[in-house]
């Protein structure tokens, strides 16, 4: 066998690994690009504070606002005070906000982890079902509406832009001030920064191995042949 065609078989053979390791990584990086909840699960009738985290702009362009729709079964809520944004409500007529709008100080970059707040009271109508928090994501150029709620039989994975979920529980027994039960009056700086999605993180780097040691082992065949 000629050096050209033992060269272009080469080519070719590292060319589908990479292809591979490409597609396998885009699933995780794919999943990780949503703007997420924590905690995703909460207990009716108590105070919890509601971190919604973000590491994209609009297909990379900086995020300029978000904001989150109050969705029904709602009995309070009070956004969380931080310096890298300003924040704007809308109010019913019961004085329980209908949306929050941060909008960022300065434009976030895209691939920098950024994060709102809400200390949000889940009323006993909400318990034992799943809460979706619709999310728009303004940027410089264009915007996303994470809303989409997975129907009968579909996963968060179905869906392009999926809306941040809660799974409230049974109503608490707790009966103490609900303004003191999620540190509502402590410093914003106290708010947990966000972290990397672990899931992702993993497989990513279980992906990146695997196509390391195809690559190796496609070498080692060639040149035994």
């Amino acid at each position: 066998m000629s050096l050209t065609i033992r060269s272009r078989r080469r080519a070719r053979t590292f060319a589908g690994v990479i292809a591979g390791a490409a597609l396998v990584l885009a699933a995780p990086l794919a999943a990780s690009a949503h703007v997420h909840v924590t905690p995703d699960e909460s207990a009716a009738g108590s105070t919890t504070r509601l971190s919604f985290s973000f590491s994209h702009g609009c297909e990379d362009s900086p995020t300029t606002a978000v904001k989150i729709t109050i969705p029904q079964g709602i009995d309070g809520v009070k956004p969380v005070l931080d310096g890298a944004w300003t924040i704007s409500r809308d109010l019913n007529t019961d004085g329980i906000p209908t949306s929050v709008t941060f909008t960022a100080v300065k434009p976030v970059e895209s691939g920098v982890a950024a994060a709102v707040a809400l200390d949000v009271i889940f009323g006993s109508a909400a318990a034992n079902t799943s809460v979706a928090f619709p999310v728009l994501q303004t940027c410089v150029t264009g915007s996303t509406d994470w809303s989409q709620v997975a129907a009968e039989g579909q996963t968060e994975d179905d869906l392009a832009s999926p809306a941040p979920v809660v799974a409230v529980g049974a109503v608490s027994s707790d009966t103490g001030d609900h303004d003191h039960s999620a540190g509502a009056g402590s410093d914003a700086a106290s708010t947990p920064a966000p972290e990397a999605d672990p899931v992702a993180r993993w497989l990513s780097g279980g992906a990146l191995v695997a196509a390391i040691a195809a690559l190796v082992v496609a070498f080692t065949r060639r040149r035994r042949a």
